[in-house]
């Protein structure tokens, strides 16, 4: 009984170490594989060097991202995606999908913007039940003028997938900031709250 008491726990014990590297060695492995087969033929490293490079198809995207940014930064590259998202916006299926995915991501991503820049606590999905959300941002003023009270816009990531959740406005005062970073929150939200923050102070509600 104590032999398999300590087996257990000496594997248990193993697992706890490896698991966490095996799974990131298989992500990264299969996100190298998928931007390699993604490749045009004539770009991949079977053809160009006669030998598979593992990585190679990142490298080539990543340089090709950079590229396209530089050339989107000046204004001829800008005036060149301007008929480019043009040409989108015409094309009747492709024009609702391209536009919203680009709202998206103008948000997310801008440097300026104000999407997940603040991490909150909220009472949701009832009174008394506490989760973390983040701010995205104030009510469209057409909305906000319906609303009881001055409201904010929070996003409730679902655990432990954050990319699906709930949009809420929710009362200012309903709301509180917290002092950890958005990167710490995701953190405790997709680990099912088993990784806490390092950091839990926080603010008092809005006034």
């Amino acid at each position: 009984m104590a032999m398999q008491t300590h087996f257990k726990r000496y594997f248990l014990a193993g697992l706890i170490l490896w698991a966490p590297l095996s799974i990131t060695i298989w992500v990264i492995t299969w996100v190298f594989d998928l931007l390699d087969s993604v490749l045009p033929v004539a770009l991949r490293s079977e053809v160009l060097f006669g030998v598979h490079i593992p990585g190679f198809g990142v490298l080539v995207v990543v340089l090709f991202i950079l590229v396209t940014g530089f050339l989107a930064a000046n204004l001829i590259g800008q005036k060149l995606v301007d008929l480019w998202e043009g040409l989108m916006r015409r094309i009747p299926l492709v024009r609702s999908i391209y536009s919203s995915v680009k709202q998206v991501s103008d948000t997310i991503l801008a440097p300026n913007g104000q999407a997940f820049r603040q991490a909150v606590l909220v009472q949701y999905p009832r009174h008394g039940a506490w989760t973390i959300a983040f701010l995205t941002g104030s009510p469209a003023p057409d909305v906000a003028t319906l609303l009881p009270t001055e409201c904010v816009s929070v996003y409730v990531p679902t655990t432990p997938n954050p990319t699906s959740g709930f949009f809420l406005m929710m009362p200012k005062t309903e709301v509180i900031e917290l002092s950890i970073g958005v990167d710490a929150a995701l953190k405790y939200v997709v680990s099912m709250g088993t990784v806490p923050p390092q950091a839990t102070k926080q603010k008092p509600p809005n006034n």
